[in-house]
């Protein structure tokens, strides 16, 4: 007695539609420039060799590259060290933010996600992607849910197969 089974793939008839927060994700070079090195003893900064420093120091080394600005050192850095470093890194940079490497990837990230279309989502069963091989930060999940919530028919977070729901809107 020959049994035939019929598999069917349950998601793939599902209608769920798998958003990658990964594809967001801007490719380059991250780098985190610490004002501590132009500190003197990494307690205070000098004004004037503060200035000579930033006026003679090739900036082109962060080219097209993703630079976050911080200072690791418990000193006090006035606002104006770095309005110059952005001004002096805003020319070869693609993005200049203030904070550590977590703050410059959730950066990029709201600003890849501000420029989706979210039509292509309308009245959809979004499934947001929770795990791959780029790290995601968790402000992008937040972000893609402000920005879906509006206009999908339900929102889940996971795989296809084993989802947690976040939203469904009411009938």
């Amino acid at each position: 007695m020959e049994i035939q089974e019929n598999i069917i793939n349950k998601v793939a008839q599902s209608g769920l539609t798998t958003l990658d927060p990964a594809a967001f994700y801007p490719a380059g070079d991250r780098v985190v420039y610490d004002i501590k090195d132009n500190l003197y003893m990494e307690l205070m900064l000098r004004e004037k060799d503060f200035r000579e420093f930033v006026k003679g120091h090739d900036w082109a080394q962060f080219q097209d590259k993703y630079v976050a600005i911080t200072c690791t050192a418990d000193a006090i850095v006035p606002a104006w060290a770095y309005m110059l470093l952005a001004n002096r890194l805003a020319p070869y940079a693609r993005e200049v933010v203030f904070g550590d490497a977590e703050v410059l990837e959730t950066v990029l990230f709201v600003k890849s996600i501000a420029k989706m279309d979210i039509e292509q989502y309308r009245d959809q069963r979004i499934v947001i992607k929770g795990c791959g091989d780029v790290p995601v930060p968790v402000s992008a999940y937040v972000e893609l849910t402000k920005k879906l919530t509006p206009v999908v028919k339900s929102l889940m977070f996971g795989e296809p197969c084993s989802t947690v729901p976040i939203y469904k809107k009411k009938d």
